[in-house]
């Protein structure tokens, strides 16, 4: 459902400083966000029950349960949907890569300032409800098939030759469905950036190449022999499969 001019985004600060927490909630509810927080993964998932969040901000290093592992678990639930923004006192690329292949949609190393934070939760909010430029998606187009796959975009889900649904995170699903409506087409990063982000998109330069990777894996798609998206060198990415409009899912 889309949001109306007068409703406020809903952040769910998931961080074991209670001072970074106060502090954030503090200064997004003063930019007239709505806000809630968590020190754990156990009092995440009982702010997750009351109320699903516009985005999750989400420290990597939390006692227990760390944010990798959250992630990774919110990717595979109902609210795999839900944009996370990963935070980490780290600052190293090996991090950052690890923190995007989980399905993290931006990553911010502490110390961070708060405008900064602001401005990232602002673009990854836009690019997550932003329907891809180009791409015309009739509302009788509910079930793609290619290969043995089947995706249903009226839920998000990616169905295998089972019908056992895999999960997809926002982006994931979001680059999928360009691949899908551009079949046999090669696209460039730049392409890619736009289609999937928004031609303000303001990310990790590698994220394309993570997203596509992490898209692979869930296809079972070898990088090597691909049998989906195909990399042309200096050229960026092709998807190979036809795609064929199926009957709507049940």
């Amino acid at each position: 459902m889309n949001k109306t001019l007068t409703d406020s985004d809903h952040v769910l600060i998931v961080d074991d400083d209670r001072g970074i927490r106060e502090l954030l909630a503090t200064y997004l509810e003063k930019e007239g966000m709505r806000t809630s927080s968590a020190a754990n993964g156990r009092q995440m998932r009982a702010a997750l029950e009351a109320a699903t969040p516009d985005l999750i901000v989400l420290d990597l290093m939390l006692p227990g349960e760390d944010g990798l592992a959250l992630c990774r678990e919110l990717r595979s639930g109902k609210h795999r949907n839900v944009p996370v923004l990963m935070l980490t006192a780290r600052g190293d690329e090996v991090d950052r890569i690890i923190g995007l292949e989980m399905g993290a949609d931006d990553y911010l190393a502490k110390p961070f300032g708060v405008r900064e934070l602001l401005a990232r939760i602002r673009a990854v909010l836009r690019r997550t409800r932003m329907l891809p430029p180009n791409i015309q998606v009739t509302e009788s187009v509910q079930m793609l098939g290619f290969g043995e796959w089947k995706l249903d975009t009226t839920h998000r889900h990616l169905l295998d030759e089972q019908g056992t649904m895999v999960a997809l995170s926002g982006a994931e699903y979001r680059l999928l469905r360009v691949f899908l409506d551009h079949p046999q087409r090669v696209l460039n990063r730049d392409q890619l950036m736009n289609l999937t982000q928004g031609k303000n998109a303001d990310i990790y330069d590698r994220s394309i190449d993570l997203l596509v990777s992490r898209l692979r894996q869930r296809l079972g798609d070898g990088a090597r022999e691909p049998r989906y998206i195909k990399t042309l060198r200096n050229e960026g990415y092709v998807f190979s499969s036809a795609v064929t409009l199926l009957a709507d899912p049940p």
